[in-house]
Formats: structure tokens, C-alpha cells, sequence
């Protein structure tokens, strides 16, 4: 039967092989075997076509041939994301030909896209106003598309473009980077060049703006700060302030940290109407409706995170928000849970004594207090507890609510666990007042009460794109482009606090007082696996030192340069900056504040003498760093999510924009490299990602391509430790376990309190069991890599390595510290 396709005008035409062909060789170009591309892909395509298939369709089913046999080789997937990426010229540029007329394109159309844009109430009128959009068009360079991944050109597209008032769609790659150049440099005297100067760097991917700023920058609506983190007080007035400061928020497309620590227990006097309050518990759950309720566009829920502290006498409640049963009216189904710990806590459990929950307004103080301050006033609140001159407290053991805490944990993945005595003590802003919370993603750490909501802005560079080839073909960081990034991505967030606007008056103050930012990093992993790396590796904690070290230099070396040209941030005047500390010189001042060392290496290469003098003099930015999980702009970015590890070497990732394969690129390539990649293709998909078990794999290999759950999560901490020495706020630092014993959790999590780490965020547990494989040619008679029948469930267990392993540098769990827990696990507890 012949095939017509339906064309976009609704004509038809016959279906053309020949034009199919050409054009997956020209989207197959560089790559091996190109013809071997182009005979796979168009036979299989083939096998989809149906008669009256519209062009739409067509190319979507190209696209989709290529995308199934990513598998096979990741070079499939460079060729689904050039084909996409023609879609999507052609959309809203037009046909071309030759790489020449889609760049002229792209300069052609990029003022009528601008001015379309302004003309419908879509971008900032500024942007035809301020800016020489000929020289913009012709900085316009589309040969950096090649740069994105497959996901990477759908999550861009699809979560960041913008589309006009009739769903048109408006944005290429380029003119959605220019955007975002432009909206970031409406404050500069030079705007064109400012913007040029961004572009190029966003472009390619050396550095990104976070999502908020993504989505806004350059939009009638500038909403482009990215966290906001707020405190609810104990009055009727503020809650209902906050749950509409709340609700404004999250239409901006904010993730938000709500402190409720000082909201009165259940059952305890409201004075006015001689009632009782019925705790912070169902006002909580009002929030979480709203989050719900307040969606994004329909596409994505708010995202907020709620922290109390343990002293608190509904914290047991409070650890129950997000269990699956129980009073549905007391559960939080969207909101994500931390809970915020203190030093005399943590010492505490570490001596097995007891420990006092009190209600907030019998306490009202200790909520502002931290470190020698706060476990001195805890401990008079205990002695009138036990002398009878409290109305309301509740003695436990320390250790009991620790196992309950790590139990809530591994069964919900909350609440995540932070340090308040940490982040107060090493904090360089703590003149402005307590810290009480930290964000969304724990990895901001700013002060705020009732006239301030706190605002971070963020970036993140992209390590992966900062590596350089040597002359003898090895591959090293480039310093030099490290500190040209670090110091651009400073430049355009301080430029972001001047254009932003939020719909909450606290939350503008703040940005402005203190102009607070957190420049990250992501990528790491990808980086060790290309430098030959182990995760779990004295030269990976050597590295991340080295690199958070140098980020952070040229990132407090531009803010205080910017002081000088700028003027300082309102608070400078008493805080840490102006006594000339940096961040690593926390590091002693908590140490001296808890009485016990903090186990770090102190290591420094860089001058840091010379800055700290150079701080005294001012600094434009309250904070400088933080490490974001980089979820969705590590996808843009195609390289791993912040500090993280692989979570498996093949998997399906599932994202607001579909199903994607993730194939590790860099383990192919060293396959490929030694010549097995043909020969353990199948092993590895059999086992799900797992690399260990298979025999025909060098033990060198299988060293650095371990994934999340079959590194020591010690690693996790040592590499968080390090990267903490250099940073002034935090890092969302994901965590991994395959044990499930509450002894080993507690050793875990204690010593990460031990090393400085201020927060961490996700628990992830390794599953159970793992679901038998339906997708690759399986003989079920042939073990992996041992020749032996494993039966249901057969990929190898993630702890399994070769007996003849390379030795690898482990970070290694202290001795137990025996606290009693018996090693009960959570199947047992």
C-alpha cells in the first residue's frame, strides 16, 4: 500500500524514503559508521509508518527509532537531539539547508522575535528599548546546540521556552539563552555587550542560571529570585500572612523554607478567647493544600519544605506528616518535612541522657538562641521542668527520638536532617540575626523574622565544561576559565537582585539588604569519571577541595570588587566579612562553640591572607555559595547533578517532560575505548546498570563507574566536608544507603555532624528487589558474568565487586559507637 503523508498546509504527499535518509545522515554527521546509522534507523522507522501520518508525526517517529536504541549506543541519542532540534528550527525559523542559512536565520529573525514577544505582553519592553538587537542577532551562534543532549533540548524547550499568546512557539535554543542574557544585564551601562558577555558563557554551557530565573528572565514578569525562606510566628495575623505570602510565592515559580518551630503546642492557652491552640500540625496542612491548589500553569505542585525544631512538643506529629496513614487532615501529601538539630541535642544521644519537648511559648527565647547560648538556656528550662514550673513538657530519651527520627527517614525520606549550631556558628552574615531554617533543598542558610523573608539567587557552574586536554593528551582543570565563570555568574546574580521582583514586600526588603546569592557547582561526578577518577577516592576529596576552593576565591574576590564599584550590601557593617573572615575561618569558631574538633582537612593553595584584608574593605553579597541538587539544569547542562553520583549506569528517568533512557556516556567511551563495548552491552542492561559483576570488565573500570548505592556513603560526607570548607552557606547533599540498620544510619549521620556538614537532603535506601528485565535478549540459564542461575530477581546484588578488585581508596565508618539500638533494622524496629 502506498504511504501519503499529510503536510502542514493539509496537503499530501508521497512518502519519501530518500528525504527521510538524507535527513538522518546529516543528523548522523561526525559520528562512526554513519551509513550504519541511517540503514538502522530508517528500517526500523519503517515499521511505524501508517498511510496519512501528518509531518508532525513523522518526525516524532524518527525521533523515536532513534531514542529506542540509545541502548545500543549513546551516539543515538546525539542524533535524536539534532532531529529535534531541526523540528523545532524549522517551527520558528523556517526551512534551511546548509548550517550557513540556519545561522543567517537565526540573525534574520531574532528582532522579529523580540518584538513579537514585547508586542504581546510577553517580554520586557526594555529589551527592544536598551539593547542593539544587531549586534545580539549576529553574536547568535547555533553551533552551541550541539552541546545539548537529547533530554537536555526537550527539558529546555518544553520547561524554560516561552510560546506566544496563540501557542506558537517562539524560542530556538539561542534565542532562549539570549533571553536570558538580555533580562540579566537590563541594569548594566553596557547592556549589549553585558548581555554578549553572558550569553556566550550560558551558551555553552559553562555556567547556568536555576530554574525561577530560567523560566522569568527577560518576561513582562521578572519573579527570577530562586529561594525563599520564611518563619511563621506565633499570632493569627502572621499565619494568615504567611499563607498568602505562600501562595504569592509559589505562582512565581519560588521553592520555599517555613520555619513553624514558634507556633504553640496542641493544647495550649490562646489567652483571648480562653481556648486551647491546636498546634502547628493542621495550619501545615492548610499550606500543603495550597501547594496543591496554587499550581504552576497545571504542569508542577508548589514546592515547599517545613522545619521544626526537636525540642518542640508536637515534633512527634510532626515526624508523622508524610506517613501514608492515619488522619489525612494531619498528613502533608506535597510540603517536604526537615527537622532542625542542636549541638546539645546531638550530644545528647552521643552520652544517652534524656531529652525535654517543651511548648514553643512557654520557651519563647530559645528559639534565638544557638550553640553554648542555647544549651545553656535548654538546660534552666529542664531544671524548671523537673522543679514543676513548667505547665507543659514531655521527657524522652534522646537516643528514642534519634531511632525515630532515622525511621520516619528511611520509611518517607523524611525529614531531612540539618545542623542549626553548625550553619549559625560557621555563618559569616550572623549580625542580622538568627538563622532558624534552611530552603527547599537545604543548601541556603540566611537569617529571617517577621520583617524579613530571606531570598537567595543561584547559579551553578558546570565542572565538566572546565576541563582541558593537555599536549600529552591528558585531561586537567582549566583555572583560568573556573575563575572567569565563578566571577561572570557573580556578576549577573548581583545584577539579577536589581531587576527581580516578588509579590512579597519582606522578601524584596531582604534581597535588597542583603543581596544574598549561591553560586554552586555540578558535574563532579561527571568530572571524576572522565579524569579516571574513584567517587570514594583520596584524589576526588583532593579535587573537590581544589576546585571549591578556587570557585569560592574568585567568587569573594568579585564581591568585593563589586563593593568597591557598587557600594557594599546594606548589612555588611558587623558582620564576619568585615572582620575579614572567610568561610574556612568557620570552621574554628564552631569548633570552639561545641567543644569537640571538626574532622576536616585544612589544606589551602590559594592566597587567602591577601583576601581576607581585601574583605574588611566591604562586599556586595551577604553570601557568595551554595550547591543546588541542579536537578533540572543538570539535564539542560548534560552533565550529573551537583555533587552527586551516577545512580546507575543505564536507567529511565522520569521527568515533567517524559520517560528518558540515561546511558553514561563516559563508561561507553572507556568501553568502547578498551574495545568491550559490544561484547558487555547486554551483561550491563541485564543487571540494570550494575557494572561489578561482570567478569570481562577491568577492575580499574569498575572502580570509578561505581553507582550511588555501592559507594561508602562516608564518600558522601568526605566529599561534602571538603566542599563545605570553602562554601559560607550549604549544600543539598543527597544521601545513598543500602544498609537499613538504624545503628549504621546513626553512625552515618552522626558523622557528618562531626565533619561540618550543615545539612543533608534526600535519603534515598536501596530497594528490596529490583523488577525482572522484559526489555533486552535475556537466556535466563546464564548467570551475569559467574555463570551461575541467580533465578527471580537476577541483577546482581549493588555490593558485589570481583574478589580480584583494585583496591580503591574507601572513606571508612568509625568504629560502632555501640549506642544501644542492638542493630535493629527498620524490618524489625
Amino acid at each position: 500500500m502506498a504511504i501519503t503523508v499529510v503536510k502542514r498546509n493539509g496537503g499530501r504527499e508521497p512518502y519519501d524514503a530518500n528525504k527521510i535518509n538524507l535527513a538522518i545522515e546529516r543528523a548522523s554527521a561526525g559520528l562512526d559508521e554513519n551509513i550504519t546509522w541511517v540503514t538502522q534507523i530508517a528500517s526500523e522507522l519503517e515499521l511505524t509508518l501508517f498511510d496519512g501520518i501528518t509531518t508532525q508525526q513523522l518526525d516524532e517517529a524518527v525521533i523515536q527509532v532513534a531514542l529506542q536504541n540509545v541502548k545500543d549506543d549513546p551516539a543515538f541519542d546525539t542524533v535524536a537531539a539534532r532531529l529535534l532540534l531541526k523540528t523545532i528550527y524549522k517551527r520558528v525559523l523556517g526551512d534551511y539547508e546548509t548550517a550557513d542559512e540556519l545561522k543567517a536565520l537565526h540573525a534574520e529573525k531574532f528582532r522579529g522575535y523580540v518584538e513579537r514577544g514585547v508586542a504581546e505582553d510577553l517580554l520586557d519592553p526594555r529589551l527592544t528599548d536598551l539593547f542593539d538587537l544587531d549586534r545580539l542577532s549576529a553574536a547568535l551562534e547555533p553551533a552551541h546546540d550541539e552541546l545539548l543532549k537529547y533530554i537536555g533540548v526537550v527539558t529546555l524547550n518544553n520547561r524554560y521556552g516561552i510560546k506566544a499568546r496563540n501557542n506558537d512557539p517562539l524560542e530556538v535554543p539561542q534565542y532562549f539563552w539570549m533571553r536570558i542574557a538580555m533580562g540579566l544585564s537590563l541594569n548594566e551601562a553596557d547592556a549589549t555587550s553585558a548581555a554578549i558577555e553572558f550569553y556566550e558563557s550560558m551558551s555553552r554551557l559553562d555556567y547556568l542560571a536555576a530554574g525561577s530565573t530560567l523560566v522569568n528572565a527577560g518576561t513582562k514578569f521578572p519573579q527570577l529570585s530562586n529561594c525563599f525562606v520564611m518563619e511563621m510566628q506565633d499570632d493569627i495575623e502572621h499565619i494568615a500572612k504567611t499563607t498568602r505570602d505562600v501562595m504569592w510565592l509559589t505562582k512565581g515559580t519560588g521553592g520555599i523554607g517555613l520555619s513553624v518551630s514558634k507556633l504553640r503546642a496542641q493544647g495550649s492557652p490562646i489567652r483571648s478567647n480562653n481556648t486551647t491552640s491546636t498546634g502547628p500540625i493542621p495550619f501545615m496542612h492548610t499550606i500543603d493544600s495550597i501547594l496543591r491548589a496554587v499550581s504552576r500553569g497545571g504542569k508542577k505542585f508548589g514546592a515547599l519544605c517545613f522545619y521544626m525544631e526537636n525540642w518542640h512538643l508536637d515534633f512527634p506529629e510532626f515526624l508523622d506528616l508524610r506517613a501514608n496513614s492515619g488522619d489525612p487532615y494531619r498528613r502533608t501529601r506535597t510540603a517536604n518535612t526537615a527537622v532542625w538539630i542542636s549541638d546539645e541535642f546531638m550530644k545528647r544521644v552521643q552520652n544517652d541522657q534524656d531529652w525535654y519537648l517543651f511548648d514553643p511559648l512557654e520557651v519563647q527565647d530559645l528559639g534565638e538562641l544557638y550553640g553554648k547560648a542555647f544549651s545553656a538556656r535548654y538546660e534552666e528550662y529542664v531544671a524548671k521542668a523537673e522543679a514543676g514550673e513548667m505547665n507543659m513538657f514531655k521527657r524522652i530519651k534522646a537516643r528514642e527520638q534519634f531511632k525515630s527520627i532515622l525511621v520516619a527517614l528511611q520509611t518517607t525520606s523524611h525529614p531531612w536532617l540539618t545542623w542549626k549550631d553548625t550553619i549559625n556558628n560557621r555563618a559569616l552574615n550572623n549580625n542580622t540575626g538568627t538563622i532558624h531554617l534552611s530552603n527547599l533543598c537545604t543548601e541556603i542558610c540566611l537569617p529571617q523574622d517577621r520583617d524579613n523573608v530571606s531570598v537567595c539567587n543561584l547559579a551553578s557552574i558546570n565542572l565538566s565544561r572546565h576541563l582541558i586536554e593537555a599536549e600529552d593528551g591528558t585531561l586537567g582543570f582549566d583555572w583560568a576559565q573556573v575563575d572567569r565563570s565563578a566571577r561572570l555568574a557573580v556578576r549577573q546574580l548581583d545584577n539579577l537582585i536589581d531587576i527581580t521582583l516578588s509579590s512579597v514586600n519582606e522578601a524584596d526588603f531582604s534581597n535588597q539588604q542583603n543581596r544574598a546569592i549561591g553560586l554552586g557547582v555540578m558535574g563532579f561526578t561527571d568530572v571524576v569519571e572522565k579524569l579516571g577518577i574513584s567517587y570514594e577516592s583520596e584524589a576526588a576529596y583532593d579535587l573537590i577541595d581544589e576546585i571549591m576552593e578556587h570557585v569560592s576565591y574568585a567568587a569573594i574576590d568579585e564581591s568585593a570588587d563589586l563593593a568597591q564599584s557598587r557600594g557594599a550590601y546594606a548589612n555588611f557593617p558587623g558582620s564576619r566579612w568585615s572582620q575579614g573572615m572567610v568561610p574556612l575561618d568557620s570552621i574554628a569558631l564552631t569548633e570552639a562553640d561545641r567543644g569537640t574538633p571538626i574532622k576536616v582537612n585544612r589544606t589551602t593553595r590559594l592566597d587567602w591572607d591577601a583576601l581576607r584584608e581585601k574583605v574588611k574593605g566591604g562586599m556586595r553579597n551577604a553570601t557568595l555559595m551554595a550547591i543546588a541538587p541542579t536537578a533540572s539544569i543538570g539535564l539542560v547542562a548534560g552533565t550529573t547533578p551537583g555533587l552527586d553520583p551516577q545512580f546507575s549506569q543505564i536507567f529511565s528517568r522520569s521527568t515533567s517532560s517524559g520517560k528518558f533512557l540515561e546511558v553514561n556516556r563516559n563508561l561507553v567511551s572507556d568501553l568502547q575505548g578498551l574495545g568491550l563495548w559490544e561484547r558487555v552491552r547486554e551483561p550491563i542492561l541485564r543487571s540494570q546498570g550494575d557494572i561489578q559483576g561482570i567478569d570481562a570488565i577491568p577492575d580499574s573500570i569498575k572502580a570509578v563507574y561505581k553507582t550511588s548505592f555501592q559507594l561508602s556513603p562516608y564518600a558522601f560526607l568526605e566529599v561534602a566536608a571538603r566542599a563545605q570548607k570553602w562554601i559560607d552557606q550549604a549544600i543539598s547533599r543527597n544521601m545513598y544507603l543500602e544498609t537499613r540498620d538504624l545503628g549504621d544510619m546513626m553512625d552515618i549521620y552522626f558523622a557528618a555532624w562531626e565533619r561540618g556538614v550543615k545539612t543533608t537532603y534526600y535519603l534515598h535506601m536501596k530497594p528490596r528487589h529490583t523488577a525482572e528485565q522484559s526489555t533486552v535478549k535475556v537466556n535466563k540459564s546464564e548467570g551475569i558474568g559467574d555463570g551461575q542461575k541467580r533465578g527471580f530477581g537476577s541483577a546482581a546484588p549493588a555490593g558485589n565487586t570481583s574478589s580480584s578488585a583494585a583496591p580503591a581508596q574507601v572513606a571508612t565508618a568509625p568504629a560502632r559507637r555501640g549506642f544501644g539500638f542492638g542493630g535493629v533494622s527498620k524490618e524489625n524496629a
